[in-house]
């Protein structure tokens, strides 16, 4: 179980990864604008939102790899974030696109109970 746990926390880090260099760096481009179905006036108007936005998955990001570089004394730091990428997951599905919910907050979700039940 702490095995698919920390696979899982990994794969939900990557995500955020992947997050931060569309918020951040492809935002205006053709790849950023179709994975977040945004006209280029729109992208280019919230461009400096979109970056911030990409900062805060970077530390989500950082803190779930910090956690798994820490093993077993990483626990609470892992779950933490994890609670974390869910509850911006759940805000995210609520407020801006219910495709959150399934691209953020389940996965998180998923890697939170799988490192519950294995710690």
């Amino acid at each position: 179980m702490q095995i698919a746990a920390a696979v899982a926390v990994g794969l939900v880090a990557l995500l955020h990864l992947y997050f931060l260099v569309l918020e951040m760096f492809f935002w205006t481009k053709p790849l950023g604008r179709r994975a977040f179905g945004l006209t280029r006036e729109f992208a280019e108007a919230s461009k400096a939102l979109a970056a911030n936005q990409g900062l805060y998955n970077g530390f989500l990001a950082a803190g779930l790899l910090w956690g798994l570089s820490l093993g077993a004394e990483g626990l609470a730091i892992r779950l933490f974030f994890l609670i974390c990428v869910v509850v911006a997951g759940l805000f995210g599905a609520a407020t801006a696109s219910r495709k959150i919910l399934y691209v953020q907050a389940l996965p998180g979700a998923v890697a939170l109970a799988l490192t519950w039940l294995g710690r």
